[in-house]
């Protein structure tokens, strides 16, 4: 678990190369409270990980799921998360750019107070979170609790 201040209990997850049983295995090792799914679209060709299913296996599990879709990376940027150096740092920077729209900060907030009560994850796909747009949500996120405590 990734530990910003002791107040706030916030990690990254991706589900790729993961089977549902091992996935909440993970969470539950984290004491993960409150999963917050960043997918534009909330699908997977990967069985127990489209929406309906991973929320009812996560509130089996006694976690709670939340899809925000507008932190999700539209498709035509996510080639760029792939690529080399460069064509990552521009897809980097077009998500960043999206998150400063006002659906994306209401997000962003409610995810640094949920993080303020309980151990939070943000999930997509991607193993490598630096491939990956929930790096920019975990990023904006801690600017979010670094400014409200220095204020």
């Amino acid at each position: 678990m990734l530990t910003i201040e002791q107040h706030m209990r916030l990690t990254g997850i991706g589900y790729e190369g993961c089977d549902l049983d091992e996935f909440i295995q993970r969470l539950r090792r984290s004491d993960v409270s409150l999963l917050v799914d960043v997918r534009l679209n909330p699908i997977s060709r990967k069985r127990g990980f489209s929406k309906t299913a991973l929320a009812n296996a996560l509130i089996d599990a006694g976690i709670a799921y939340e899809h925000m879709r507008e932190l999700g990376n539209p498709k035509w940027n996510r080639a760029g998360f792939g690529g080399g150096f460069s064509e990552l740092r521009a897809a980097r920077d077009v998500y960043a750019a999206s998150l400063l729209d006002n659906a994306a900060r209401v997000c962003l907030d409610r995810i640094a107070e949920a993080a303020r009560r309980q151990a939070v994850a943000v999930m997509c796909f991607e193993a490598d979170q630096h491939r990956c747009h929930r790096d920019l949500v975990l990023e904006a996120v801690r600017e979010r609790f670094s400014y409200a405590t220095s204020a």
